[in-house]
């Protein structure tokens, strides 16, 4: 049976370096290779990097109920990264550290807000269960939505988001689970003056359409199924920012089902040598986009940008104060990874 997990397409900002990401753009390349636009919607799982904790809970032994991570000082958003020296990445992991340490005092090395610090805690041995614990409700995974960018004719390695990926502390994220999977566009909250919007999809976990290998400062990146059908995907070739003009061009997204549609855009501005790669301001000028989302949201990162019929680049993000306009990055600085 078909399992369907429900996402709104949340999206996190961050700086994320990883060795190789952002390699150079080769001229000779883009002129002659060719890329599949992308614009579907995919689903991804990223590593939390530990355990994130997400709320706090009440342990009863004999003696009463208590809370011994909050009573610690630990907060929510808290990651708890290791215990007495050990290394904690999944939910299994801390389970398996506190049983070893047998109720005593455990030192958690914890990280909030992009730094690390030390806690104290003394786990409680839960009358029902007899297992030790801390008291709280953890997560080690982040599922998101997102839209891949392009697909390389050659050798199906593709591009997605255009922008790094992190918790809601800003924190970096690892690959966990290296497929990608098909999502469905089910509906829209739109965008408005002071609010981000966001797509709403359908996470289909039978339908994995990629692997992903490298996430950076510049998006998401992996290798195409050979046997997902490219065949009504547009081929073009890639153009750098250098090329770009002020005027009219396209994206290509999904805001509804499986499929990207075309829109139209204007290049407001670009800028070449953006530090961090806002290369393009745009504006959506399309009716039917406008109509349907209020202009740009979240989860159309990645909707790849392209102009004179060559891909120029990525839509990244949308200003708050006018959800028509955003920024978008150099398809320079997305290929090579």
């Amino acid at each position: 049976m078909r399992r369907l997990k429900f996402l709104c397409a949340a999206l996190f900002v961050s700086v994320l370096a990883v060795a190789f990401c952002g390699a150079g753009y080769g001229k000779a390349a883009a002129a002659t290779e060719e890329y599949y636009l992308g614009g579907m919607a995919a689903g991804f799982t990223l590593s939390a990097g530990g355990t994130e904790i997400v709320g706090f809970t009440e342990i009863e032994d004999e003696t009463g109920r208590h809370r011994p991570a909050e009573e610690a000082g630990l907060k929510i958003g808290d990651t708890i990264c290791a215990l007495n020296g050990m290394r904690i990445k999944t939910i299994g992991d801390l389970g398996a550290a506190l049983e070893v340490c047998g109720g005593k005092s455990v030192v958690l090395l914890v990280r909030r807000n992009g730094e690390t610090a030390e806690a104290a805690v003394t786990p409680v041995k839960d009358v029902k269960s007899g297992k030790y614990k801390l008291g709280v409700l953890i997560r080690d995974t982040l599922s998101g939505i997102g839209t891949v960018t392009y697909i390389r004719k050659g050798d199906l390695r593709f591009g997605a988001l255009g922008h790094a990926v992190c918790d809601d502390n800003k924190s970096a994220l690892d690959i966990a689970d290296t497929d990608v999977y098909l999502c469905s566009v089910i509906g829209v909250n739109k965008g408005k003056r002071g609010r981000a919007g966001e797509l709403r999809g359908l996470f289909m976990n039978d339908k994995t359409i990629a692997s992903a290998d490298t996430v950076c400062d510049v998006g998401l990146y992996g290798t195409f199924s050979a046997d997902y059908d490219l065949s009504s995907r547009e081929c073009v070739t890639a153009a750098s920012s250098k090329e770009a003009t002020i005027g009219p061009a396209f994206i290509y997204s999904t805001i509804d089902g499986v499929t990207p549609q075309k829109y139209e855009i204007a290049i407001a501005k670009v800028d070449t040598d953006h530090a961090e790669h806002k290369n393009y301001v745009i504006k959506v000028t399309d009716k039917r986009l406008i109509e349907e989302t209020g202009g740009i949201v979240q989860g159309m990162s990645g909707s790849p940008i392209v102009q004179n019929g060559k891909l120029i680049g990525s839509l990244t993000h949308v200003f708050i104060n006018d959800p028509t306009r955003g920024y978008g990055i150099g398809i320079e600085n997305m290929l090579g990874n």
